[in-house]
This record gives C-alpha cells, structure tokens and sequence, in this order.
C-alpha cells in the first residue's frame, strides 16, 4: 500500500514519559522532512474543523543505546530520512541549545535516546532486523 515506511526507535531504559516525549520530537520531524505524508482536514459530523494527521502508519521499536548506534549507522549507510534525538537534549529548554548540544556529540558514538527513519518499504526493514516493536 505504501512505497515508504516510517518507524520510531526509543530507548528501552528510559522513563514512559521520556519515551512518549522522544516520539513526539521525532514525529514532528518526520512531518517537516516529508510533509507529503500529511492527509487532509478531519471534519466532524457538525462540520467543525480540525487539524491533520500523517496518512501513513508509524511503527515505534524499542532498542538499547547498542542497538540505537547500530541502526543510526545502518540508516546513514542507506541515505534514510534520519532524525536524532540524543540524551542530552533532556537538558535544554529550546530548539537552539537543542542544536548546540547535539553539535557537541561524538558523531560516531551518539547517546542516542530515539530515532525517527523514514525511506523505501524494504531498505528501512533491513535497517529495523532484530528490533522488537515498543510494548
């Protein structure tokens, strides 16, 4: 049905809270990296307007920061749509120092605490082998 999947990875050792924060950062960086994947207006049965939703389903996996590091280098090797989320980020209050912290990291050991891939049906499968869906 679609060509394209997309999928959340979180971090296995972090609170609920974190983890649905996490998400919700990564989602709204799917919708800006692919706003295609955007459906239409929900009106309701009174004709009330609301805002849209994505089109498309979303998976969310769970992984420990090994498995994250392995799947962020896997997703760079195959050109996906990757957005990042590091630990450090917990820390700040704003998008700026968002950035300034995620600059600081080691780029090829990350303290990732979730990641957002979006690309080709069978290339981000690959990418996901082993992962169990979040529970």
């Amino acid at each position: 049905m679609f060509d394209t999947k997309i999928a959340f990875i979180v971090r296995n050792d972090l609170p609920t809270w974190q983890r649905l924060n996490v998400v919700a950062f990564l989602a709204t960086g799917i919708a800006s990296a692919a706003p295609e994947i955007m459906g239409g207006t929900y009106i309701d049965a009174r004709g009330r307007h609301y805002g849209n939703i994505a089109g498309q389903p979303m998976l969310i996996f769970e992984a420990d920061l090994m498995q994250l590091q392995n799947v962020h280098q896997k997703a760079i090797e195959r050109t996906l749509t990757l957005i990042p989320y590091v630990h450090a980020m917990f820390s700040t209050g704003h998008d700026e120092a968002n950035r300034q912290v995620f600059r600081a990291e080691d780029a090829d050991n990350m303290d990732l605490v979730g990641l957002a891939i979006r690309g080709p049906q069978k290339a981000v499968g690959k990418v996901l082998k082993g992962l169990a869906l979040h529970k």
